[in-house]
């Protein structure tokens, strides 16, 4: 009985190996050999279009990287964008999520009119916020109407403030249904009885949702956080259609954008590589951060 079942605990395993192998080989091949490539190439003079064999510089991609005003700027364009769309987009999406959820009737017709911008790729919502903001735009004639002003353009394009609320909008507007749908997935997993004692014993209902929402809602929301704040670190489509069509590029010259201008204009990819790396090694260590910070392996009803 126990080579039998012996034998079919390794059957099992040599199926499952099977079966997860095509995926392994799709993250080696597509993720992990280009962040491998990208380190390796970091050390190195490497042109895109030359012959010659690229030059060994050691760390001195990273020492001009650390050196260099225009990294620092977007280092700068990067954690403005990312600190100006994470905080609402957490903190929005999960007071969407309780108001969705405690409604009656209607509750389909939000949870899918929220999710339907996620659908839409990144450059796509772009080309639709650049009619939005165009100095004819809906944007204008929104403002002017509430603030009487009519005529006005509040340069949403042009201006170095305007723009990078530009597109802190069009990421929280395409994001924002699709961690509400997170929000209510987690929600709905509270068991019922939990709100129904504290009703019992007097509760209100901030209390309930202080003491009873938030702490259970802890691994919810901390997979929201770290979702979110890489998909704020990785920006690059709206800030490019946006520079492309004419707005000023220091102000929203997010890392991403300055990897590709530098690797694909510039042709510098050593350098571009090493900006990818320090990316990497950014996003990294904030997801380690919030799951240090955050500790919520589990949480028991």
């Amino acid at each position: 009985m126990h080579i039998t079942y012996r034998g079919i605990e390794q059957q099992k395993a040599r199926w499952g190996m099977i079966f997860v192998l095509p995926s392994l080989l799709y993250f080696v091949v597509f993720s992990f050999y280009p962040i491998f490539n990208a380190a390796y190439t970091s050390f190195f003079n490497k042109k895109l279009l030359s012959l010659q064999s690229p030059k060994f510089l050691g760390l001195k991609n990273y020492t001009y990287l650390l050196q260099s005003k225009d990294f620092w700027n977007s280092i700068r364009a990067t954690f403005t964008f990312t600190i100006g769309t994470f905080v609402p987009l957490v903190i929005v999406s999960l007071l969407l999520a309780v108001l969705i959820l405690n409604l009656r009737q209607g509750r389909k017709f939000l949870e899918m009119a929220y999710y339907s911008p996620a659908v839409l790729s990144s450059v796509v919502a772009a080309v639709i916020w650049l009619a939005i903001f165009d100095p004819r735009g809906l944007a204008n004639q929104w403002i002017n109407w509430l603030m009487q002003t009519p005529g006005v353009d509040y340069k949403w394009l042009a201006h170095p403030v305007m723009v990078q609320l530009s597109t802190i909008m069009v990421y929280f507007w395409k994001y924002i249904g699709y961690f509400v749908i997170i929000f209510i997935a987690g929600l709905s997993a509270i068991p019922i009885s939990m709100y129904e004692a504290a009703r019992i014993d007097g509760a209100s209902s901030w209390q309930n949702f202080w003491y009873i929402t938030l702490p259970l809602l802890k691994p919810t929301v901390v997979l929201v956080s770290v979702i979110a704040m890489l998909q704020c670190l990785r920006t690059f489509s709206t800030q490019y259609l946006f520079v492309q069509s004419g707005a000023p590029q220091a102000p929203i010259n997010v890392i991403t954008l300055n990897i590709y201008n530098t690797g694909i204009r510039d042709h510098l990819i050593g350098r571009a590589s090493a900006m990818s790396i320090l990316l990497f090694s950014i996003m990294l260590f904030f997801t380690w951060l919030q799951f240090k910070v955050s500790k919520a392996d589990e949480v028991s009803y």
